[in-house]
């Protein structure tokens, strides 16, 4: 198979980067980006990035269907999902996105991906609200990028994965982006890095019943996206430049830590590692 990722930790094989687009970087006010991106660096951190990935034995595929004007665009994590049916497009909460999951269609299908399902109308779901706990179990957070419709959708739409619901915290509201993978970052089939004092009460519970260890990122670094990791392999994490605490411990749990900068890519749109990509293929 050329596509199939439900999991989190497998070796990542293929997997999608949207690189960013110097005309969108002007729009960053009507995004809600912190700061405005200098376009030229952007550029190389992002290629420097998509060298770590390849570097960890994944095959980057580069999609440039146009998404006019849209920063966001990058965060290649959240208009769609790669099960081992094809992709499901998704429908962002965020209404400026929902241009991206079509892009997604054209690139994911030039990479062999077929599309098996779509979210639309008013049901709406953000992949960071999405995290593999194992093949047949997707942990979904409600919140304000996603809702019950588009959970309800979900569920429809994979009829043999066991959906479960977790309710996000309010924490600063709409306006600024709060998804399930702000909280936790699986790097093994029994060890994530977490944010716990933001997560739900049942999945702490469900985490500790499955025999998954903890590493806690610290409350000065979750701000700084520490609790955002991509494995790369169980056990192998890429994470943003600027989070030592979180490294550290990392570390502690017998985990390879590759570390990115991203100060224009990451810190001024809020999306880390895991935003960045869209897993196309996992296996051992």
């Amino acid at each position: 198979m050329s596509y199939g990722c439900q999991s989190m930790t497998a070796p990542l094989r293929r997997v999608l980067v949207r690189p960013p687009q110097a005309a969108a970087c002007a729009n960053w006010q009507a995004y809600g980006w912190r700061a405005e991106p200098d376009a030229a660096a952007i550029v190389r951190e992002h290629e420097a990035f998509c060298e770590l990935l390849a570097g960890g034995g994944a095959e980057v595929v580069v999609g440039e269907t146009p998404v006019d004007g849209n920063p966001d665009a990058i965060y290649a994590y959240d208009p769609s999902l790669v099960a081992h049916t094809g992709a499901l497009l998704l429908n962002p909460g965020k209404a400026a996105r929902r241009g991206e999951p079509d892009a997604h269609a054209r690139d994911l299908a030039a990479a062999g991906v077929p599309v098996a399902a779509r979210i639309d109308g008013g049901a709406t779901v953000e992949g960071g609200d999405t995290l593999w706990l194992d093949e047949r179990t997707l942990l979904v957070g409600r919140g304000y990028r996603t809702n019950d419709a588009g959970i309800e959708a979900l569920r429809g739409a994979l009829p043999e994965v066991d959906v479960i619901r977790f309710d996000l915290p309010h924490l600063r509201g709409a306006a600024e982006v709060l998804h399930l993978m702000s909280l936790i970052s699986p790097v093994d089939t029994d060890l994530a890095v977490v944010y716990l004092p933001l997560l739900p009460v049942r999945l702490v519970e469900l985490l500790a019943e499955r025999g998954i260890e903890l590493v806690e990122s610290p409350d000065e670094e979750f701000e700084s996206m520490g609790p955002n990791v991509l494995a790369l392999a169980p056990r192998v994490a890429l994470v943003l430049d600027g989070n030592p605490q979180t490294r550290r411990r990392l570390e502690r749990a017998g985990v390879e830590v590759l570390v990115y900068r991203g100060d224009e890519l990451s810190r001024k749109g809020d999306g880390g590692p895991t935003c960045l990509t869209r897993p196309i293929l996992r296996t051992a």
